[in-house]
């Protein structure tokens, strides 16, 4: 018996030493503190996994950090610099880039002072207030998209200089506040505005604005002094029963173009472009709408 204990001992070793080793499946995390994931983008990753969050139905404590896999073994990741701010707790914060969608918030929340994008898409939020902004003067882009803002006051916006892409479009603003003067793109689409909304001098000073989205709205009148920066301007489903020489082009001047210009949207208006042909006179391409 003693003879054949070294023998079942070698056979056992043998068989651990060839037995594969159990897989183990890769877990990813995404940095809070950096602009992009292992594996894939994370501002192209973030809206499948804040569904994500949802659908599961995770609550976020005070006392824990947000969590983009659901996994003992996670560690845990500061989301901001602004480690005590709640609006991370409820929020997605991103080196620089605050998520707060689809979370039913009614107000702008406070933001870490190196905010420089700020997605609050789909909320109940009613009003924009003066000190929503004071110290963040970092910010980039704004989309408030499909909220429900009545009242911007006019003071909200004129603190951020760096400011180029804003969207308000899907709201119930029936005017416009002042807009900051580096602007390149603003969105007011499906809003209840009216050209007496609308100060004569809105657009004037704004010489970066390239796009301008006022589609369904209730403007009776093209807005005036466009910039000579725009490219792309829409003005479909409004109410404009009217437009004059100067609108677009200068009357005293037959040789100037508006070089910039590629698209004007005026369809689902009541006016008839044909009765108009010297207002387009300056425009490489005649703007989409009805000429019969």
């Amino acid at each position: 018996m003693k003879t054949l204990q070294p023998f079942f001992l070698f056979v056992f070793v043998s068989l651990v030493k060839s037995a594969p080793p159990l897989p183990q499946e890769s877990l990813k995390f995404y940095e809070y503190d950096t602009d992009s994931a292992l594996g894939s983008p994370i501002e192209q990753d973030y809206e499948m996994k804040i569904k994500d969050i949802k659908k599961d139905g995770w609550n976020v404590s005070p006392n824990s950090t947000l969590r983009l896999q659901r996994d003992d073994s996670e560690r845990n990741v500061q989301p901001t610099k602004d480690t005590n701010l709640p609006t991370c707790l409820l929020c997605v914060c991103l080196s620089g880039s605050v998520y707060c969608e689809e979370i039913d918030i009614e107000a702008v929340p406070p933001l870490p002072k190196e905010t420089a994008y700020l997605y609050a898409r789909f909320n109940k939020i009613k009003r924009i207030a003066v000190s929503d902004f004071a110290d963040i003067t970092t910010l980039r882009r704004i989309d408030f998209s499909g909220n429900q803002i009545e009242e911007i006051e006019d003071g909200a916006f004129s603190k951020l200089l760096l400011l180029e892409e804003l969207s308000l479009a899907e709201n119930r603003l029936v005017k416009l506040p002042v807009l900051p003067p580096k602007l390149t793109t603003f969105n007011a689409n499906q809003n209840r505005i009216k050209s007496r909304g609308i100060k004569a001098n809105a657009f004037k000073r704004l010489t970066n604005l390239a796009y301008l989205y006022l589609g369904h709205n209730a403007l009776e009148s093209v807005p005036l002094n466009l910039p000579e920066s725009l490219r792309i301007l829409h003005l479909q489903y409004n109410n404009i029963t009217t437009i004059n020489d100067d609108t677009f082009c200068k009357s005293n001047n037959t040789r100037y173009i508006r070089t910039s210009m590629d698209e004007i949207r005026m369809e689902g208006n009541p006016i008839r472009l044909a009765k108009h042909v010297n207002a387009f006179s300056c425009l490489r391409t005649l703007p989409v709408g009805s000429y019969y």
